[in-house]
């Protein structure tokens, strides 16, 4: 990213350039007397003050961000005509940003949560934009239920609290969260630093080839450090001594010399696969079993520049799954779906709709040529250019070409479930990872779900919840039934 340095020799100005006479007293009728409108120096710092900040993210509002490198490190070309992807050793700029989901921009980093793993490429065809978490499914798996889900995620309205009735009573009344709640309580749910944790893009996603070929493929960032964790006892001693511990870690390992790495992975399914699968593949609740289809590696993610402002860099980076690049394009994936529309939208009332044009966002090797004017944060960029197409005065085209390939459809319209597949249900999934574990990670999980369902004020909720884990293993729910029991007394 190029930008022009910050000049920090010479007198003190106001933002119009003026120079500032005095910047540690106000100026004031008569000695001591009271302050001037007339003094624009201190009117102008308090004003622009007051504006420092703009609201939070509604969610991943707590994150840490750096700039990297990807390097192709195999030929895919046979599955999707990504530029940036075109050969082995090509590398593409790329900016992160991990986060926490749930808490507000004040809260500590170890804390058990899932987390953020949103990653711009910067191409030569403009951003692409990876919107994912540090797990590879999620709670829900229809965008429509988000905001409810989020609600019971926050602080109550009347408590001004999180509660554990409200997580509960949705959990237990939406069993497809059942699998994520599996992977959040169990070890992998407070990572001990961020360099030491996976990263999934989550979502199925559209691959294209030169061919008009569409294969589906769910993308996997495995740590080169090594899978490390804490526990809740560890955690919760970390958040009191250290709450920016996890910020803190990705900073000084970059600034050492100790750049964190992933190699990144996809799993590949011909499209024509997808009807077939034993269950919906478009659905967010599930993985797609790795015997059924192996990752693939096809690159390496290296961190190695840390940002230098975070407000500038970290706080206003947007991503939006609906960046997309010639040869990549989304799914029939719900969740996804929601997603293409609420995080350009959520940003363009946080950070302004010009969020793109800031340094962080733009793109890199190509420059963004669009017929959108004017509004809050405008730099005048296109100058006197026309701002409409077609015109006549040599302004930007249509390709003609669409990113992805379209998708067959038929039916009728409606609020539908997606079609049904041999083993869609809410639980197998659940079940077969608690079944992977061994017997202290089983111990671990059932204390740690114990110790947040026996909060729950009333009891159908507390048996709700571990219903739907009895559902997914039966010695999975008698465990954890016992465990409940015996602290609600």
């Amino acid at each position: 990213m190029t930008q022009e340095a910050y000049v920090t020799q010479g007198p003190l100005t106001t933002e119009a350039g003026a120079p500032v006479a005095d910047n540690q007293n106000s100026e004031t009728a008569g000695v001591g007397g009271p302050v001037l409108v007339q003094d624009q120096a201190l009117l102008e710092k308090l004003a622009h003050f007051n504006r420092e900040r703009v609201p939070e993210r509604v969610v991943h509002a707590r994150g840490a961000g750096a700039y990297g490198t990807f390097t192709v490190t195999r030929d895919v070309s046979r599955w999707t005509r990504a530029a940036f992807l075109s050969e082995i050793g090509k590398q593409t700029e790329t900016f992160l940003r991990f986060s926490t989901v749930a808490g507000n921009l004040g809260s500590a980093d170890a804390v058990r949560d899932p987390r953020g793993f949103a990653l711009k490429f910067y191409t030569e065809d403009g951003n692409y934009d990876l919107v994912g978490n540090n797990t590879p499914v999620f709670f829900i798996k229809d965008a429509i239920k988000f905001p409810d889900f989020i609600h019971t995620q926050k602080r109550d309205p009347y408590t001004g609290s999180q509660e554990a009735d409200n997580v509960w009573d949705f959990w237990g009344l939406s069993p497809e969260s059942t699998h994520q709640v599996t992977w959040l309580f169990g070890d992998r749910g407070i990572p001990a630093t961020l360099r030491h944790m996976n990263g999934y893009g989550s979502h199925t996603y559209q691959w294209n080839n030169a061919a008009g070929e569409v294969f589906w493929v769910k993308y996997h960032f495995k740590t080169d450090q090594g899978i490390k964790n804490l526990t809740t006892d560890e955690a919760n001693r970390l958040s009191g001594v250290d709450p920016d511990s996890h910020q803190r870690d990705l900073r000084e390992s970059i600034e050492r010399g100790d750049f964190p790495s992933w190699t990144v992975q996809v799993q590949v399914m011909p499209a024509a696969e997808a009807a077939t699968y034993r269950f919906n593949p478009f659905d967010l609740t599930k993985v797609w079993p790795h015997e059924d289809y192996p990752p693939v590696e096809i690159g390496r993610l290296e961190l190695n520049r840390n940002p230098e402002n975070i407000f500038a860099e970290v706080e206003q980076s947007v991503f939006s799954p609906a960046h997309f690049v010639p040869g990549i394009g989304p799914s029939p994936d719900k969740m996804l779906q929601g997603r293409l529309f609420a995080y350009g939208d959520a940003h363009r009332y946080r950070v302004g709709v010009n969020a793109d044009h800031l340094p962080v966002n733009r793109p890199h090797a190509t420059e963004a040529r669009t017929n959108s004017r004017d509004g809050f944060l405008y730099d005048g960029r296109h100058k006197g250019a026309k701002n409409y197409e077609p015109n006549s005065f040599g302004g930007p085209f249509q390709t003609d070409r669409p990113l992805w390939e379209p998708l067959p459809v038929a039916g009728a319209t409606g609020s539908t479930e997606a079609p049904s597949h041999a083993e869609d249900n809410d639980f197998v999934q659940a079940g077969n990872l608690y079944r992977l574990m061994s017997e202290d990670e089983k111990a671990r999980l059932i204390d740690n779900l114990a110790q947040f369902i026996s909060k729950v004020s009333r009891d159908d909720i507390a048996e709700r919840a571990v219903t739907n884990f009895r559902r997914a293993d039966g010695d999975f729910g008698k465990r954890l039934d016992t465990a409940v029991q015996a602290l609600r007394g």
